[in-house]
């Protein structure tokens, strides 16, 4: 048994059982009166034939009794606890899931399951097991320490038995709408533990901190995370798998006409009936268009695996139910549009996204080519605001005041000796000054692989794209490789003196590309990304936890306005780039800077395994799979105080009882 305010409980003892003998000792004062006899005092008398104020302590039983109930009180006000647990102090890591799925409300009492999670948590501290000069058996007492995760893991306390300051730093984490990571958690959990993991053979002196996992299971790197056996344990949290969100959602201007914007968007279903609801389109706050649309009910797993012996305990994963709505509406200026369904249903956050749609920008493209009419036509099919055409002789000529002129320049096999800072498309030659240098030819080259998420390559297919000749580049490490043909890159992005490159390793002329009908797309992708960067380059659609990033001129100070209203002040540095990493919540930040037009970033989910809100009943981790354990943490110790608090008031009953049954009328 340990003692968890002992020195209160001592002090206390050392002033009231004294005082309480004390009272015993007394002799009653009593005023003399004068009386017609005696005969009925013959008691009282002898009280009266010794003249000290103290007495002989004599055998009474109301003094034990009450010294019984005074002895049980201090006793309740040391706090003692039974340990439920022998053995030395163990060390806890409580790892607590943040992400968005974490924000479902299908706990008891309509709780978040974040809220759930940290008050299993706070369980835990609470039977964590305290150092004290009397327990028995014990070593140390217990130690934890606070790591909350979602994209990236955040140390709210490092390793105390302190438990105020536990529950402080649970209290402290708040819920946000990103993705959840556990490996970067797990790794920080480790580094503050000092224990290597079992892929170090365990040779660290300090014994493992046992890693108490409290989510829903929702997790999208469990393959990275390796742990021992039993050195992670499993607290699920969450009941409900029901769940409609937007899972997708895109809204552009037409390539014909610049006014006309598409939207798009994917709702995914994941529970096992169909849905019908309305989605609205909301156009700089102002619905625009609703529209009601059927989405069906998720489909579970079907084949060996769902028939096989353990399927019962596993809730099927399956695929979501999905369904794809669109809207069209004319639009010339800039706006921030919003998409919204109406189903109710535990988790929020996914309800709606947002897109930040640019005003109609029509550029300026200059094409430095000593003849390539496949290149010219395509770029002619972009809707460009002019496309002028040079050769390499009359570009020399004017090319310092080119980048001033045109959004981007067209370098067709050709490059100066010197060019100054702007944003250029180079097909089938190496820049001057940049780190890249052509280190063989090669022949006979196929596309293998590239980055089809890239702003450049997106909806852009390569497989069939065959190159008869073509140049082995070798680039400088921050260059950014988009296609990789089978023995070099195929298509890079570089940086340089303020502006960008998008270098082609291949002669178009060379190839069959422009016979493919992903060729026009490219030029339109290129020259439009190339275009942005003249802007400025920011990005304005975002996931949650994603950084905004933007070039400011002339501004020493900007201000963000969040989704809930908050407003944080922002210094602009020398070289005016700002970035801002608080986008833990779904919604639209505005940046302003000085006295100019606001500037809005749309910050969304968009994350099917967040939307997956059904709690999953084990992880699996890359060497072992962790089932989720007891709905609670089971506690390790109890405190004594409540016993002890009614022998008190049974105490008392009995001392009360047994000085009336002694008063005689």
């Amino acid at each position: 048994m340990e003692w968890l305010d002992l020195t209160t409980g001592l002090l206390a003892a050392a002033a009231a059982v004294p005082l309480l003998v004390l009272l015993y000792f007394l002799k009653l004062r009593r005023h003399e009166q004068a009386v017609s006899s005696t005969l009925l005092w013959k008691r009282a008398v002898r009280d009266l034939q010794v003249n000290a104020p103290f007495q002989r302590l004599r055998r009474n039983l109301l003094l034990a009794l009450q010294l019984a109930a005074l002895l049980a009180a201090l006793a309740a006000l040391a706090r003692p606890v039974l340990s439920l647990r022998p053995g030395a102090g163990r060390r806890y890591v409580l790892l607590i899931d943040r992400s968005a799925s974490m924000d479902a409300t299908d706990c008891e009492g309509g709780r978040s399951r974040l809220a759930e999670a940290k008050r299993q948590a706070g369980v835990l501290v609470d039977s964590l097991r305290a150092p004290s000069l009397l327990s028995l058996g014990s070593a140390g007492g217990d130690e934890a320490m606070v790591v909350a995760f979602d994209r990236h893991a955040r140390v709210m306390c490092s390793f105390t038995g302190d438990k105020a300051r536990l529950h402080r730093a649970l209290d402290a984490v708040e819920p946000t709408d990103g993705p959840s990571r556990l490996a970067e958690a797990v790794a920080v959990a480790r580094a503050f533990a000092g224990s290597p993991g079992p892929e170090a053979n365990n040779r660290s002196s300090v014994a493992p901190a046992g890693l108490e996992l409290f989510s829903d299971g929702r997790i999208g790197d469990l393959e990275a995370v390796s742990a021992g056996g039993g050195e992670l344990s499993y607290h699920r949290v969450g009941s409900a798998g029901d769940n409609v969100g937007i899972t997708e959602m895109q809204a552009r201007r037409s390539y014909e006409r610049a006014e006309e914007v598409h939207v798009f968007a994917t709702l995914s279903n994941y529970g096992d009936a169909g849905v019908s609801t309305d989605v609205e389109l909301v156009l700089d706050g102002n619905v625009r268009a609703v529209r009601r649309v059927d989405i069906p009910a998720a489909r579970a797993e079907s084949g060996a695996d769902a028939n096989a012996a353990n399927a019962p305990r596993l809730r099927p994963r399956g695929s979501s139910g999905q369904t794809t709505v669109s809207f069209t509406l004319t639009h010339a200026s800039s706006g921030v549009i919003g998409l919204r369904h109406l189903h109710k249903d535990a988790l929020a956050c996914d309800d709606a996204a947002w897109a930040v749609l640019p005003p109609p920008r029509r550029l300026r493209v200059l094409l430095v080519t000593p003849g390539n009419p496949p290149l010219e036509t395509a770029l002619r099919a972009c809707p460009l605001a002019g496309l002028d055409k040079l050769g390499p002789s009359q570009f020399d000529e004017a090319a310092p005041g080119a980048p001033q002129k045109y959004d981007v320049i067209v370098l067709d096999g050709y490059v100066p000796d010197r060019l100054p800072p702007g944003r250029y498309l180079v097909l089938n030659a190496v820049p001057p000054d940049a780190g890249v240098r052509r280190t063989a030819a090669l022949t006979n080259q196929v596309i293998v692989d590239w980055r089809s998420r890239h702003p450049v390559l997106q909806f852009v297919n390569l497989e069939d794209v065959f190159a008869s000749k073509a140049a082995k580049l070798a680039l400088p490490r921050d260059a950014a490789v988009l296609a990789e043909m089978g023995d070099g890159p195929a298509i890079a992005l570089l940086h340089r003196g303020g502006g960008a490159m998008l270098l082609v390793a291949f002669d178009v002329l060379e190839t069959n590309w422009p016979f493919e009908a992903s060729f026009v797309l490219f030029c339109y992708n290129a020259t439009r990304y190339l275009g942005l960067e003249s802007a400025g380059g920011e990005r304005t659609a975002l996931r949650a936890g994603e950084a905004i990033e933007t070039r400011l001129v002339g501004a020493r100070e900007a201000a963000v306005r969040t989704p809930d209203g908050r407003r944080d002040s922002l210094p602009v540095p020398a070289g005016g780039v700002v970035r801002y990493p608080a986008t833990t919540r779904a919604g639209v930040y505005e940046l302003r800077a000085g006295g100019g037009e606001p500037a809005f970033f749309a910050v969304n989910v968009l994350d099917a395994e967040e939307s997956r809100i059904a709690p999953a009943d084990e992880v699996a981790l890359a060497a072992e799979t962790v089932p989720a354990g007891p709905a609670e943490p089971r506690r390790a110790n109890r405190e004594l105080w409540p016993w002890l608090v009614l022998a008190v008031l049974a105490v008392a009953c009995v001392e009360w009882w047994v000085y009336n049954s002694r008063v005689r009328l």
